[in-house]
């Protein structure tokens, strides 16, 4: 007497969940579809337009982000060093070259979940186009690691993995016409544990 109304309200929570479930995990897994990959950077220029697929649109949302029109600026992400290593806060980074061609950029490391690491008090958490130094030619060395360094530094807490993210204000590199010129700051792996 019962049975039929039970597989019918399992068959629906089933059904139900599973597809709440597998849409979250398209969510969490996909920041959208368009990526550019620049020497190990990656880039979604089309997620801030009309054109964005709705998972860019929904993962976007969902993370409560700031998106720049299409020509204001553009956000690259990097969870790799130049040996296609995951970074990692126990190693220390030296990202250096020549900026790309941006009014403004911000740099700083984020957790794997976006959201910026926050390093101990009165250690450079973030680095941007106007607090770094710079060679003649324009080009800089920024160390990246957990203990403090000469010169350019961006600190680190003493973390697993991370990714660095690039923000790139009033840029051409926003636009469709660009991206195929740009070149990326290199990453680097100068060492790991205590040294």
């Amino acid at each position: 007497m019962f049975r039929v109304p039970l597989l019918v309200a399992v068959t629906l929570i089933i059904a139900f969940g599973g597809g709440i479930l597998s849409t979250l995990s398209a969510l969490n897994a996909s920041a959208g579809f368009g990526a550019i990959e620049l020497g190990g950077w990656r880039a979604f220029p089309l997620v801030q337009t009309i054109d964005a697929d709705p998972y860019a649109k929904s993962h976007r949302a969902k993370a409560g982000r700031l998106l720049y029109g299409s020509a204001e600026g553009l956000v690259f992400t990097a969870a790799s060093d130049g040996q296609n290593r995951r970074l990692n806060g126990t190693c220390r980074y030296r990202l250096s070259g020549l900026p790309p061609l941006s009014r403004f950029w911000t740099l700083y490391a984020a957790g794997l979940d976006g959201l910026p690491l926050k390093p101990t008090p009165d250690r450079p958490g973030a680095l941007n186009s106007l607090t770094v130094l710079r060679a003649e030619d324009g080009s800089f060395d920024i160390e990246i690691s957990a203990t403090a360094r000469p010169g350019n530094w961006l600190a680190l807490p003493d973390t697993g993995a991370f990714v660095l993210t690039l923000t790139l204000l009033d840029t051409p590199a926003a636009g469709s016409s660009g991206l195929v010129d740009l070149a990326m700051p290199k990453i680097e792996n100068i060492g790991c544990g205590n040294v």
